[in-house]
C-alpha cells in the first residue's frame, strides 16, 4: 500500500495537519515546516526556512533558554512531550504553545534528523489561569467567611459577658441603693444640726457630694441592664437639646469650655422616652466638656432625615487612640486616667444601651490630637 503514496502526498498530509510541524536535519538545520506556522506565528514557511536561529526568533525571549535545551535534547536523539512555552506572534500577541519531539529514521535505520510538533494551548492555558484565579477567589471567600464566623463568635461571647456583667451590676446597684438611701437620709438629719460656721462643715459638704457620686454610679449601673421604664411621648428634639445644653452650662463654665449649638429650622418632632433622650445627650456633652482643654468649644448640631435625627456632639480635645475605639462603649472602660471624679466608664455604656433600646445607634469618629465626634442617631419614633 505505501507504494501508492508519493512524497508529495505525504507532504500534503503534513501541510494540512492542524499542529505546527517541523523536520530538522541531524545537525538541527530546518528542512521543512508546514503552513500551520503562519497561523500560529504570522511567519510563512519560506521565512522560517531562511531564519538562522529558527525557531528561537519566534519564541518569547524568557522562554528561549528552554527551547535551546529542547533542541539540544532532540539533537541527541531523545524524545520529549508537551513542554509549554510562549511564542510572540508577528502582530505582537503572546501565545502559549506545547512542543513534542522525536527522532526520525528510515526503513534501513538511518537517522534522518528529528521532528517537532507544536500545538496551540493558549485557550487551555487561559482556562487554567481562570481556574487558578477562581480557586484563589474561593479560598479568599473561605478565609473571609472563617474570619467573619470567628468575629461573630467573639462578639457573641462578648455580648454574653456584657449581659452577665449588666445583670451583676444591676443586682449590686439595687442592693447598694437601699442602704445608701438610709445613709443619705441619716446624714441629712445629722448635717442639719451642724452650723455652717463649724470648722468641720466643709468636710460634711465633701461627704455629701461623695454620697451623691455613689448614688449616681449605682444608678448608672442599674441602667445597664434594666428595661426602659419610661413611656414614649412626642416632643421636639431640638427643644430637648436646648434643655440639656442649658443644664450643662454650669459644668462648661467651671471647665472654661463654651458650648455651641447649631439649631435647625426643620421639623424635629420625635416620639421617644424624653428623659432617656436627655440623659444620653447629657452624658455625651459631659464627656465632651471633660475631654476639652480650657478655652476650647463643644459643638452640637442636629441633622434630620425622613426616618431619623442625628445629634452630633463634637469636641477638640486629645481624641481617642485607635486601640481604644473598640472598647469605649464597654462598661467600666475609661480613658480618663488620673482625673479625679470623672466617672467610672459607665456613661457611654448606658447611653448606647438606652439608644439601642429605642432602635437608634451611637457612633463615634476620632483622630488622635483632633478631638472626637459622637453621633446619637435617634429614630423618629420608638
Amino acid at each position: 500500500m505505501t507504494g501508492e503514496f508519493s512524497a508529495d502526498c505525504f507532504r500534503a498530509i503534513a501541510n494540512y495537519t492542524y499542529d505546527w510541524e517541523s523536520w530538522h536535519a541531524p545537525n538541527g538545520r530546518l528542512l521543512w515546516v508546514n503552513a500551520t506556522v503562519t497561523r500560529m506565528t504570522g511567519y510563512t514557511p519560506e521565512e522560517c526556512l531562511v531564519m538562522k536561529d529558527y525557531p528561537l526568533q519566534l519564541v518569547a525571549e524568557e522562554d528561549r533558554p528552554k527551547i535551546s535545551e529542547i533542541l539540544s535534547s532532540a539533537l541527541q536523539g531523545k524524545i520529549g512531550n508537551d513542554v509549554e512555552f510562549r511564542t510572540v506572534h508577528r502582530d505582537g500577541r503572546c501565545l502559549w504553545m506545547a512542543v513534542s519531539w522525536q527522532p526520525i529514521y528510515n526503513d534501513s535505520g538511518t537517522h534522518l534528523g528529528f521532528r517537532t510538533s507544536i500545538r496551540d494551548i493558549t485557550e487551555r492555558h487561559e482556562l487554567k489561569e481562570q481556574l487558578r484565579l477562581h480557586a484563589a477567589h474561593l479560598e479568599q471567600l473561605v478565609q473571609e467567611r472563617t474570619a467573619r464566623i470567628t468575629q461573630l463568635e467573639i462578639n457573641r461571647r462578648k455580648m454574653e459577658k456584657l449581659a452577665a456583667l449588666g445583670q451583676l451590676a444591676a443586682g449590686v446597684a439595687h442592693e447598694v441603693n437601699n442602704p445608701l438611701a438610709g445613709i443619705r437620709n441619716a446624714f441629712a438629719l445629722f448635717k442639719a444640726d451642724i452650723s455652717p460656721d463649724n470648722e468641720h462643715y466643709e468636710l460634711l459638704e465633701l461627704i455629701d457630694s461623695e454620697i451623691e457620686r455613689i448614688r449616681s454610679i449605682t444608678h448608672q449601673m442599674y441602667q445597664l441592664y434594666r428595661p426602659s421604664s419610661q413611656e414614649a411621648t412626642t416632643f421636639s428634639l431640638h427643644r430637648a437639646v436646648e434643655d440639656v445644653v442649658c443644664l450643662s452650662q454650669s459644668a462648661a463654665t467651671k471647665a472654661g469650655v463654651e458650648i455651641k449649638y447649631e439649631s435647625t429650622q426643620e421639623e424635629t418632632q420625635v416620639t421617644l422616652p424624653e428623659g432617656e433622650v436627655k440623659q444620653i445627650l447629657l452624658n455625651l456633652i459631659r464627656n465632651a466638656i471633660q475631654a476639652s482643654p480650657e478655652g476650647a468649644g463643644v459643638y452640637l448640631e442636629t441633622n434630620p432625615t425622613d426616618t431619623a435625627i442625628s445629634v452630633v456632639v463634637r469636641d477638640h480635645g486629645h481624641g481617642i487612640q485607635p486601640a481604644d475605639l473598640p472598647q469605649i462603649f464597654d462598661p467600666f472602660f475609661t480613658t480618663k486616667t488620673g482625673q479625679a471624679k470623672q466617672g467610672m466608664g459607665l456613661g457611654l455604656s448606658v447611653s448606647r444601651s438606652l439608644i439601642e433600646a429605642m432602635g437608634g445607634t451611637l457612633e463615634v469618629t476620632s483622630q488622635p490630637g483632633q478631638g472626637a465626634a459622637f453621633s446619637a442617631i435617634f429614630p423618629r419614633s420608638h
